[in-house]
Parts: structure tokens; C-alpha cells; sequence
């Protein structure tokens, strides 16, 4: 039985429709789930453990008090990590527990050290030495790792008020049969056909694999996420001549958390993304590009939290030489320059990072001496590069990794804002957000690796200092890039995005996503998620060079080797002459084949997919909480007892009435 407590009579008096009366009796709860992920050998994340919702009286959480009953248990953030230590080590505690709240709020971050739910090691299976058990995480806790058979969601600021207004009422309530309780719709179509592992998943078609290209959201069926590489200058594809040494930079795109659509990653990996993207516009500025002795080529990946999807799907594409990859040859790639974590890098007026070498060559000794170089000519920035400490059993986990497995002697350095340890404690976490990283880090990186890259490219070694200082990293961009891409105000609706695309939403989230079906090398652009479109348009900008044509308007038709840059913004769009590509980002062991996806048996030759762990995520209906009030079966059995007990004895009294007057009146 659901009690209604309307506050005044006029309340009652607008109820003119059944979802009018809904919205009285129920409250809808904004939030983010944890969900079910798959791979190979078993599951992991949060689901109800039934095909049923599931629903229990409201109580925060208490370290130091047990539970009575199936609950729904209100945590705060701050007690996450023992509160799920706790289950872990508990089996009666864990017993009562029927779902997981967890608050939200801008003053228990403010306090909050550190919270990371990934491995000590991120992604540790993949690394390129033996040393597995080292820790470049050490706050890492693991959890979003295990396997719940419970929901769990995080609260919006909204939803943490409403949630503890109700834990506080039950709390104080004196009436033990009416409670208010939380209603968990996170049913698993894997929970609910029983499969447990993606290959028999994908197999049942009760999952998607992880991937960057086509993705669904919470709220619609589908975006295209894919990793997008350029070059500068424009590589002249049907030329035969294609000797020059390429110089690729990386960065990514996307990252993961506890939470699926509260994943920004604003310090890993996004401050690396936009230093790359400033110190592209840097250098989009020079001249004489085209004499250039080496190639540039950049590449932004997406689905490096999941096994590196996007790096060794590029990688294969090489291989393949797809068109998603034209113009580009495996045999020419000289170094990898990667760049990471950079947003924590400014402390105390001196921008400190960090170079991560993959062992010695002379490839990476003309980059370190770069990058010294580089270094000098900013020397009024306050910037410092040390090599990483020689004791660190390699480099720190990154798409490096996936190059280094490929070919082990490949030259690559990645930059980042630690040595030893992460700088950032909140790694992987939807804490890892605007707040946690500084612009003066990221804007010395971008003048850092812009000057590096010109030095490198140019085969000079005594370039002019003049040469070097008019290589600017534009601040404004940066501060911009960051407004836009790591927050909701004004976020992905600010006039940057918008000068290139017209964003479908405000707020960002970049966890990878799914695959619908197999992608093409040149995807419908309606179904391309906001960042990528952003991304393939900005770089496209700047790496272009103007149309040969008399007409650059795209309605006229771009010619070969030009791109339609704008489209969308203004309706019209520019052609222009760039070698700018998507491309697709999902596991090298996965297969398209007649609607189906289908895992393909480990390969000898491919060393990352035999650890491979095929990540996949659970199919759903729908995702929702919502809050409301019930009285107690029991209470209601009661009543009801009672009631056919009035009735009884009332029938009884009657029988016994109606006698003695009809004996009484015999009398008479």
C-alpha cells in the first residue's frame, strides 16, 4: 500500500491525470549507475540480482551499526572505500544489503584526499615487462573491478538532498510500518538470461562490445565515438612518394570510473589531450611547414581504459592498410611521443613533468635533448623535464604500451606530471574533474611539446632562438578547451564546439561506450558523438591548407584529398586540403559477421590480444531510481486480520442478538 501525503487541498485539486498522480506518489532520482561489464573470464560492475526491481527502506550508512533488514544504504563518499571493504569481508553485512546510494557534493570532495577505484596497476596485463606487481597507483582500491549482485548509483547534488531527507525521516520516524524507500531498476538482460562471460554473451546477443566508434548513451540508442588522427602538413595520399620519417604524438580521449556516465578524466587523460590540441594550433602557425624533413602525425585514441582498444585497433588497421589509416605506413613511424597526465605538473611557480622513456635509441635521445632544448627557450615559463627515475620498471601504463607489444624496439617517450606515482589521486574516478588539474601545467606542456616537435621535425639542431619564440601556445585556447570540455558551464554548448558542430548535449562524459555494429571508414556523421565530431573538425582546421578550387564551398563538392570542414555549423561548410580520418576503436579479437559479433580464437602474432580480456557490457530496458513511501506488508496483513475479525464477532453479535430479542418476543 503507497501513502500519499499531499500537502494542501489544492494539490489534490490539480491531480487531472494519472502521470499527474505518478508525480505526486513517486520521485524521480537524477543519478549514474554502475553497470555490468563482461569479459572473458566473468563479470564485473552492478546489477539487480533478479529480473525484478528491487526495492528497500531507506538508512544511511554507519560504520559502526549493523543492519536489521534488506536495506537501501546511503553512503558518503568519503566512507566508499571501507564501506565496500566491508562487504567484501562481511557475508552478514553484505546479506542486507539490497542497493547502494552514494552521495554527492561539492564540500565532501573539497575534503576527500584521494579516490581511485582502479588496480594499483592499471591495466597491468598489458605492460611490456614483467614487473606487474609494481604500484604507479598505490590509492588505487580495485573496486569498480568486483562483482556486484546489487545496484549501486551515484547521487546528483539534487538527489543526495532528496535521499537524505528520507534516510533522516526513517530515522526519526515513531511508526515502524510506514518507511520511505528507494525503487533500483537496474535489471541486466545478462543477469536475467544467465551468461556470464562476453563470449556467451555476445553469442545470446544479451551484450555489446566496448568500443569507440558507433555507442549508446543512458537516454538514446546511439553516438559514434572513434579515435581521429591528422597530420601536418596534409599527406598527399596518392603520391608514391612517401619516404618522410613520421613523428606521431598521442594522446586519448576517453576515460573510466565506478560510475558509467560520470567519467571525465580532466588530468588523465584529458589535460594531455588539450596540450596536444594547443601545441597543434601552435604550430599551425608557421611557416615553411611543407620543408619540414620529418612528417608530423597526431592521433587521439579512444578506449585505452579497456584494454587499449583504440591504440591496437590502429595499429591493426596499419597492418591492414585500411582506408581508415591511408596515407600512413607502419615502417615510417620514427617515435611516439606521447602525452599523459600533465594538469598536475605547476607547484609552487615551477612547471615540473616528467620524461618516460621505452628504452635507449637514438631516436629517443634526439627527443630528450628536444626536448632540453625546448626547455631552454622557455626558461622564463618556469619549466622543468627530468628523465623518470631509472628505478621505475618501465613506463607507466599508457598507449605507448600498445606499440611496445607490437615491436619492442619501437622508440617512445610518454610526458606526464609524476615520476614514480601518479600524481593524481583521483584517477579513474568521476572526481577527476576540472578542479583537479591547473592551466598553467597544461599551457607549459602545450609550449613544451609544440617547440619539441618543431625542433624534431625540422632535423635542426641549432635552430635560431627567434624560431623557437614565435612557437606561442594561445592561453585563452586552453583556458576555453578546458571550460568546454570538462564541465557543464558552459561545456560542449560553448562557441569553440560550437563554431565547428552543434553539440546534442552540455555536459560531457567520455567513458568508451558500445558497438552497435561494425563501423565503415567513413561513418554517417548524424550518428558521431559530440567530442569526436569536435575533434576530427578542429584538427582538420588546423592541419588544413586552403582548396585549390575556385569554389570552397562544400555544396559545390570537395575534391580528392580535401575534407568538408564546418558542415554542420553554419550548414554550408568549407573544403578544404587535410588528411584528417576517423577511426575505429575495438577489440582486435572481435568480429562483424552477419549481424553478429563473435570472438575470434587468440592469435600467437598478436601478443596484446592473448591477454585480451574482451570487455563487453550487459544490454538493458531501462535504468532508473525513484523514491516513495510504503506501509509494511505486515502492518497491512494486520489491518486486514483485524478487520475480518470486527466482521466475524460483528456477525457473531448479530446472530446472538437477533436470538435473544426473537426469544424475548416468543415470551411476550
Amino acid at each position: 500500500l503507497i501513502l500519499l501525503n499531499f500537502g494542501t487541498s489544492g494539490q489534490l485539486d490539480s491531480m487531472e491525470s494519472v502521470p499527474d498522480l505518478q508525480k505526486a506518489m513517486y520521485k524521480f532520482i537524477d543519478g549514474y549507475p554502475c553497470v555490468r561489464l563482461l569479459n572473458l573470464s566473468g563479470v564485473i560492475g552492478c546489477s539487480n540480482p533478479g529480473r525484478e526491481m528491487v526495492v528497500a527502506p531507506i538508512v544511511s550508512y554507519r560504520s559502526d551499526k549493523e543492519l536489521s533488514q534488506s536495506s537501501a544504504v546511503l553512503v558518503s563518499l568519503d566512507e566508499i572505500e571501507s564501506f565496500f571493504t566491508k562487504i567484501r569481508n562481511d557475508s552478514s553485512f553484505a546479506r542486507n544489503i539490497a542497493g547502494v546510494i552514494v552521495e554527492s557534493g561539492i564540500e565532501i570532495q573539497k575534503n576527500l584526499k584521494g579516490f581511485s577505484p582502479t588496480q594499483k596497476f592499471p591495466q597491468a596485463e598489458f605492460a611490456p615487462y614483467q614487473t606487474t606487481n609494481y604500484e604507479w597507483n598505490p590509492i588505487g582500491s580495485g573496486i569498480m573491478w568486483n562483482e556486484y549482485n546489487f545496484p549501486v548509483f551515484l547521487l546528483s547534488e539534487s538527489g543526495t538532498v532528496t535521499l537524505l531527507e528520507a534516510a533522516t525521516k526513517n530515522e526519526k520516524s515513531n511508526k515502524a510500518y510506514i518507511a520511505d524507500v528507494a525503487e533500483f531498476d537496474l535489471v541486466m538482460q545478462t543477469t536475467k538470461a544467465g551468461t556470464h562471460d562476453s563470449e556467451s554473451c555476445l553469442k545470446e546477443g544479451t551484450c555489446l562490445p566496448l568500443g569507440g566508434y558507433r555507442t549508446r548513451t543512458l537516454i538514446d540508442s546511439g553516438d559514434c565515438v572513434g579515435s581521429v588522427w591528422s597530420s601536418l602538413p596534409p599527406i598527399n595520399v596518392s603520391s608514391t612518394d612517401q619516404s618522410r620519417p613520421v613523428l606521431l604524438t598521442v594522446a586519448s580521449m576517453d576515460s573510466a570510473s565506478f560510475f558509467r556516465d560520470k567519467s571525465l578524466g580532466a588530468d588523465s587523460p584529458f589535460s594531455g589531450l588539450i596540450a596536444l590540441l594547443a601545441a597543434i594550433d601552435a604550430l599551425s602557425f608557421i611557416d615553411g611547414l611543407d620543408d619540414l624533413k620529418k612528417q608530423l602525425v597526431f592521433i587521439v585514441f579512444t578506449g585505452e581504459a579497456w584494454g587499449y582498444l583504440g591504440s591496437r585497433r590502429f595499429l591493426f588497421e596499419l597492418d591492414l592498410q585500411s582506408d581508415a589509416v591511408g596515407g600512413l605506413n607502419n615502417s615510417l613511424i620514427e617515435m611516439v611521443l606521447e602525452i599523459g597526465s600533465v594538469g598536475k605538473g605547476f607547484n609552487q611557480g615551477v612547471n615540473k613533468f616528467y620524461a618516460h622513456e621505452a628504452g635507449v635509441s637514438s631516436a629517443t635521445n634526439e627527443t630528450l635533448d628536444a626536448l632540453k632544448y625546448a626547455q631552454e627557450s622557455l626558461d622564463s615559463e618556469h619549466i622543468i623535464i627530468s628523465p623518470a627515475n631509472a628505478s621505475n620498471p618501465g613506463i607507466p601504463p599508457s598507449s605507448l604500451m600498445a606499440f611496445l607489444r607490437k615491436n619492442s624496439i619501437t622508440s617512445g617517450l610518454v610526458l606526464e606530471d609524476f615520476d614514480s606515482v601518479f600524481s593524481n589521486n583521483f584517477y579513474h574516478s568521476h572526481l577527476d574533474n576540472i578542479s583537479n588539474i591547473n592551466s598553467s601545467a597544461v599551457v607549459a606542456a602545450a609550449s613544451l611539446v609544440a617547440r619539441t616537435l618543431y625542433i624534431l621535425a625540422s632535423g635542426d639542431t641549432n635552430i635560431s632562438s627567434s624560431t623557437l619564440t614565435a612557437i606561442n601556445v594561445n592561453v585563452s585556447l586552453v583556458e576555453e578547451l578546458m571550460d568546454c570540455l570538462l564541465g557543464c558551464d558552459p561545456g560542449l554548448s560553448c562557441e569553440l564546439v560550437k563554431n565547428y558542430i552543434t553539440p546534442s548535449t552540455t555536459c560531457p562524459s567520455y567513458y568508451v561506450g558500445v558497438m552497435l555494429d561494425e563501423p565503415s571508414s567513413t561513418p554517417y556523421l548524424g550518428a558521431v558523438a559530440d567530442i569526436s565530431r569536435f575533434l576530427w573538425n578542429f584538427l582538420a582546421d588546423r592541419t588544413s591548407i586552403p582548396s585549390k578550387n575556385g569554389s570552397s564551398a562544400c555544396s559545390q563538392g570537395c575534391s580528392k584529398n580535401e575534407v568538408c570542414i564546418r558542415a554542420e555549423a553554419d550548414g554550408k561548410g568549407v573544403c578544404a586540403i587535410s588528411t584528417t580520418r576517423y577511426v575505429p576503436a575495438y577489440s582486435t579479437r572481435l568480429k562483424f559477421e552477419s549481424g553478429i559479433w563473435t570472438v575470434l580464437p587468440p592469435n600467437s602474432s598478436d601478443p596484446m590480444g592473448m591477454s585480451d580480456p574482451v570487455w563487453t557490457e550487459s544490454n538493458w530496458n531501462a535504468i532508473g531510481l525513484r523514491v516513495y513511501t510504503v506501509q509494511d506488508p505486515g502492518y497491512d496483513r494486520l489491518v486486514l486480520l483485524g478487520g475480518i475479525s470486527v466482521t466475524v464477532l460483528a456477525y457473531v453479535a448479530i446472530v446472538i442478538t437477533r436470538a435473544f430479542i426473537t426469544k424475548a418476543l416468543k415470551r411476550d
